[in-house]
């Protein structure tokens, strides 16, 4: 008797009689008979009781194959066995068209699904060769047949589907401090420890880069500015052991010179000591420029995953008040802001400034003047966004001002939005931690399909059945990919499992890393809210109150499923503000094609992400704001609020300062400000004309269109797929109206 099945994935699990007898019963649906419940439970009786204790799930198909070609039921038998021929038969012939147009290098949603991939070059065809066979083979040996139903037909997407095999994570905030105070070994060769800044940078670029090539996802650093500012200290201590030799006496009373900031000034009229630590700080400031403008360089040129693609960087920073921590965002901001190359905008990494009352807000807060500058480089270069640490759902209890580890009690984000902060398992905290795997659900679909019953409590009673249903097997395959994760070893990934992953320091390299990324979450996303009021109440929430309210109930919803869900399976399920790129489309595409051109709903190419007002819905910033951010609180796992700006920002920093006091006014997590940004590529020209063809300044038509897709930058859209560049396209301004910052922006 069968006891005990082997999947294809390799885990054992117990054996289910129900799924033979659904197989059974599909096969017969499509035979003129119909179904015999008789014959089915005869079938699935002898292959149970007639197998062996444990079998494989091919070896158990066989035998169904058998019974049934035993039975009066030939038909029956024919249907299973020709529906498992044409699952291998559309494989190849789908696997085959997609190749022909990745060596045709056709610009297509599968070419174009990764705006920072190119898919053009040789190591980029290697990437999507490796990724279009290694999805049929996740559905086909890795997926629950409910799942893959989910999939197929429209309601759910996998994302990173193609490392699924691989069993990877997601994303992770680095603990850089473990890295530069002890070194690292990444498999092949070890890295010692940091002694001074330019080794801390390179270390930090170091870091992220390899982990990247173990994980899916993107990296982060939390702390950019406390992890490197003990090496800011030290290479000051060390331009002091260099006048010692010059000098030829002992200047130690001088390594622990109390500095209110590291200024570069003349050495004119100075003696003694002071003119000794004016010139030491000169030199410091120097390097730490240097190694700021090498990070930045290093993070935008050197590609990771086989070469094609740069590494998915962020950085965190903004709380150190120390001299040397402002001394790091003084010099990373001058350097964004000056640009790499011949003036380049930097694409990577995402800098995100941490903003706090009492820290960097309001004037008398001590890095106030960093956060001024660090609202004219977004003005200029799009970064740093904006995290705000004083939102309720941002606050840690144990942050305290005067603990110089209060970083470990901050929330920092990655990427485009991801948000790892809670926990069940472990310290409230992001650094060594991150998201396990995520999955979408389209929620546009379930929408359409309830406009068949008159609006009002019935459709949207039947909107939320279908909606629990889809959650519930969203969590399980959550659930089931974490479970196969939990298979991997230590040595799978040499970096982040001895290194950055929390608690990874009790694995040995032949232990699986099941005991630790509970730390980790799962996240559940969705996408077209807007679209999905549209479907239940014919209107979207910026444009009306009643589908405001039903919005946030539907979010509200998942999150408290979600709370319930990581009881059930003893996980941290959060709920995440999707941040959709090749998905808006796909899923607009499939619900078009069943449903038809549902005005407000399908008749674009795109579905809007996830919680967002529709970028073509005409308002002030201020009330999508007040839209948009009662959904932060409720999607943990990741958001951001985006407002759209024309006009030359550079020529006007203090519309940012604007966008971050919105945030603080409104109780939103994380934002950023987009606007456009031309550059000629050949001497240099910039402006924020809407249109720019040509340089003005020398007629080259090389110009570089910088936008902002999903949160990351990109320098060309010619690696947008369709569905973006119709959303880039239909995005309108909104205008600041009814905002004020809370102080006038100064040069000074």
């Amino acid at each position: 008797m069968i006891q005990t099945v082997i999947k294809r994935d390799g885990r054992i699990v117990g054996f289910n009689e129900e799924k033979i007898a659904t197989a059974i019963r599909k096969a017969m649906l499509h035979t003129e008979a119909g179904e015999d419940m008789h014959l089915v439970a005869q079938i699935t009786d002898r292959v149970a009781f007639r197998g062996e204790s444990q079998m494989t799930v091919e070896a158990i198909q066989d035998m169904v194959e058998l019974e049934l070609m035993k039975s009066a039921r030939k038909d029956v038998a024919q249907k299973y066995i020709a529906y498992r021929n044409q699952r291998r038969i559309a494989r190849k012939a789908k696997t085959r068209d997609v190749f022909l147009e990745i060596i045709n290098i056709k610009k297509n949603d599968v070419t174009r699904e990764n705006a920072n991939m190119n898919a053009d070059t040789p190591a980029g065809m290697m990437m999507k060769f490796s990724s279009e066979t290694t999805k049929p083979f996740v559905d086909d040996y890795l997926l629950e047949e409910e799942v893959l139903e989910a999939v197929n037909a429209g309601y759910l997407h996998i994302h990173d589907k193609d490392y699924y095999p691989t069993k990877s994570l997601t994303c992770v905030q680095h603990p850089l401090d473990k890295i530069l105070t002890h070194g690292f070994s990444a498999g092949h060769g070890e890295s010692r420890p940091a002694k001074r800044i330019e080794t801390a940078s390179i270390l930090g670029c170091i870091s992220l880069e390899t982990a990247q090539n173990e994980m899916h996802g993107g990296q982060a650093i939390p702390a950019f500015d406390f992890y490197l500012a003990p090496y800011v200290r030290n290479s000051f201590i060390e331009e002091i052991k260099n006048l010692e030799e010059l000098e030829g006496r002992n200047l130690e009373h001088l390594y622990q010179y109390e500095l209110e900031d590291y200024l570069t000034a003349p050495l004119e009229g100075l003696e003694g000591d002071q003119r000794i630590v004016q010139h030491a700080v000169n030199r410091t400031v120097a390097r730490v420029h240097q190694s700021m403008e090498a990070f930045i360089h290093n993070m935008n040129t050197i590609h990771s995953r086989g070469g094609n693609q740069l590494g998915f960087s962020s950085i965190n920073y903004g709380t150190d008040t120390s001299a040397e921590g402002r001394c790091i965002i003084r010099e990373l901001l001058g350097s964004t802001y000056r640009g790499v190359g011949n003036g380049e905008t930097a694409i990577f990494p995402i800098q995100i400034w941490k903003k706090k009352r009492g820290v960097s807000y309001l004037p008398e807060d001590r890095n106030y003047d960093l956060y001024r500058l660090a609202c004219k480089v977004s003005a200029r270069r799009f970064f740093p966004n904006f995290l705000n640490l004083d939102a309720t759902f941002n606050q840690n209890d144990a942050w305290n001002p005067n603990d110089p580890h209060r970083y470990e009690h901050e929330v920092a984000t990655m990427g485009c939005r991801t948000r790892v902060f809670e926990n069940r398992f472990g310290p409230k905290t992001s650094i060594g931690r991150g998201n396990l795997s995520f999955s979408t659900i389209n929620i546009v679909r379930l929408a359409i399909e309830c406009m068949d019953i008159p609006e009002g409590d019935e459709r949207i009673a039947r909107f939320f059945a279908k909606l629990d249903h889809l959650l519930e097997i969203t969590a399980r395959q959550l659930h089931e990919r974490m479970e196969f994760q939990k298979t991997a070893y230590a040595k799978q990934f040499p970096l982040l499992m001895s290194s950055l992953w929390i608690g990874c320091e009790k694995l040995g390299a032949n232990d699986t890393i099941a005991s630790v990324i509970n730390q980790g979450t799962l996240g559940i996303g969705f996408i077209g809210l807007a679209e999905c009021l549209v479907a239940l109440t014919g209107k979207h929430h910026g444009e009306s109150e009643e589908a405001q309210q039903l919005g946030l109930r539907i979010v509200t919803y998942m999150r408290d499923r979600a709370n319930q869900f990581s009881d059930q399976y003893q996980h941290n399920y959060s709920i995440l503000a999707t941040p959709a790129e090749g998905l808006s489309g796909k899923f607009t595409r499939n619900d078009r094609k069943t449903f038809g051109e549902l005005k407000g709903i399908t008749d674009r190419e795109y579905y809007t992400n996830s919680n967002h007002v529709p970028v073509y819905y005409k308002c002030s910033a201020r009330h999508k704001a007040e839209v948009e951010a009662p959904y932060h609180d409720l999607t943990r796992g990741g958001h951001i609020f985006y407002v759209e700006i024309d006009g030359d920002a550079t020529h006007n920093p203090e519309v940012i300062m604007r966008v971050v006091d919105m945030m603080d006014k409104y109780n939103i997590g994380y934002g950023s400000v987009n606007h456009n940004r031309n550059r000629c590529m050949d001497c240099g020209y910039e402006n924020a004309a809407t249109e720019m063809e040509t340089c003005p300044r020398c007629g080259s038509a090389n110009i570089d269109k910088l936008q902002r897709i999903t949160g990351y930058l990109v320098g060309t859209t010619d690696r947008w797929n369709k569905a973006k560049l119709a959303e880039l396209n239909d995005r309108v301004t909104h205008n600041l109206e009814g905002t004020q910052a809370c102080l006038p922006f100064s040069e000074s």
